[in-house]
């Protein structure tokens, strides 16, 4: 009987001892997994679970306690077994994080116990999703932003093109209002008699001076024509001369006199270059410029009266707050179109003025040559006509250099 119950002692030993020794592999849901073993381990097992499972529960929760580790030697078979102070080990197992009160993150050391028992933690949705929204948010701001700023430049720039525009089609409207007035007699404009006189006098001696100018280039291409001819009439007598030795004396008095001919024609069309040239510089621009501001002036006048028959227009009118505002704004543009309209007309006083003194000195000069020049090539007097292009600081070009090379026209 002894022997019987010490071999059932013996037996119930080592079964506990492989139940204590065996590994209990623990997966994320806390559930036990299936070991393939025979009835007996079965239930060793499930005793061990049933003591050992408030312990997991702990290490879920705070870590393990490594106050004290069991070590067991031998295998399942073994019996020594002994306990070792771990009690210098410590440190939490969670820790909290203020910023997401809901989450959880483990310290690094907890984090490698519970990946090798085959635990796993799942992110905190939440956070993750408040961080989406939250960067989203910045993005979509950012775009709202950058869409209204560029919104309200474009209406900006439209707005100030409508003024402008709206500008200009009253300007217009009033203009041609007191310009179709003014041509069927209705209305009354300004005039400066004394200014008037002038602006005629004025264009009226800038018609003649454009028929001088026009003669001038006139005579300019004849003469260069007869002076053509008379240069190869002068080659055609000289070559004669050379091959009629009856006549070479006679053909070589003509060919002499029709060369004389032509260099003091192309003296005298030095000349005449210099005269038209200074013709066509004051027609053509001093006293364009002139007529330039002169339209001006007539383009400032037209709306100058335009706005003085407006205000006048409206103060016959009832004198009511709607009416008073738009005296005043039609007041200040009066005196806006009043104060140009001032202005243009001095400038063109002083314009005119300096215009009649610098015609006269040019047209003095001008005239002087060219009557020396005519007079002294029909004379035959060559010195005479070559002292008055001195005279003038006329330089002849040579007979080559009608024509600029292709290198100084570039």
């Amino acid at each position: 009987m002894v022997p019987y119950l010490m071999q059932n002692s013996s037996m119930a030993d080592s079964i506990m001892s492989r139940a204590a020794t065996m590994e209990i592999p623990i997966n994320s849901n806390g559930d036990s997994r299936n070991i393939p073993e025979d009835d007996g381990l079965e239930q060793a097992a499930k005793a061990q679970w049933s003591l050992d499972e408030k312990d997991l529960q702990q290490v879920m929760v705070s870590g393990p306690n490594l106050n004290e580790t069991s070590i067991v030697s031998g295998g399942y078979g073994g019996t020594a077994e002994g306990v070792i102070s771990t009690s210098s080990i410590k440190g939490p197992a969670i820790r909290f994080n203020a910023d997401f009160p809901p989450r959880r993150i483990p310290a690094p050391g907890q984090d490698l116990r519970l990946k090798a028992r085959g635990v796993s933690i799942a992110p905190n949705q939440s956070a993750a999703s408040r961080i989406g929204a939250s960067q989203s948010e910045d993005i979509s701001g950012s775009n709202m932003h950058q869409s209204a700023t560029a919104e309200e430049a474009t209406r900006g720039v439209a707005v100030e093109k409508f003024d402008i525009m709206k500008k200009w089609g009253l300007n217009t409207y009033k203009c041609t209002k007191q310009l179709i007035s003014e041509r069927f007699g209705r209305g009354s404009r300004t005039v400066d008699l004394e200014l008037e006189a002038q602006i005629e006098v004025l264009r009226d001696t800038k018609r003649k001076y454009e028929t001088i100018l026009r003669l001038a280039r006139e005579l300019t291409n004849h003469f260069y024509s007869m002076v053509q001819t008379q240069h190869a009439l002068g080659d055609t007598f000289a070559d004669l001369s050379q091959k009629s030795p009856e006549l070479r004396d006679e053909f070589g008095y003509n060919a002499e006199t029709q060369k004389l001919l032509c260099r003091n024609g192309e003296t005298l069309l030095g000349a005449i270059n210099f005269f038209v040239s200074s013709i066509n510089t004051l027609v053509n621009k001093t006293m364009e410029d002139t007529l330039m501001t002169i339209k001006m002036y007539e383009n400032a006048r037209l709306e100058y009266d335009a706005y003085r028959a407006d205000l006048e227009e409206l103060n016959l009118g009832t004198r009511d707050a709607v009416t008073m505002a738009r005296i005043e704004a039609a007041d200040q543009q009066y005196q806006a179109q009043k104060d140009k309209y001032e202005r243009l007309r001095s400038d063109v006083t002083i314009k005119i003025k300096f215009l009649d003194e610098n015609k006269v000195k040019v047209m003095h000069k001008q005239l002087l040559l060219f009557h020396n020049a005519i007079s002294a090539y029909f004379a035959g007097n060559q010195q005479q006509l070559e002292q008055t292009l001195k005279q003038f600081n006329i330089k002849l070009k040579p007979p080559g250099a009608e024509k600029p090379s292709w290198l100084e026209e570039q």
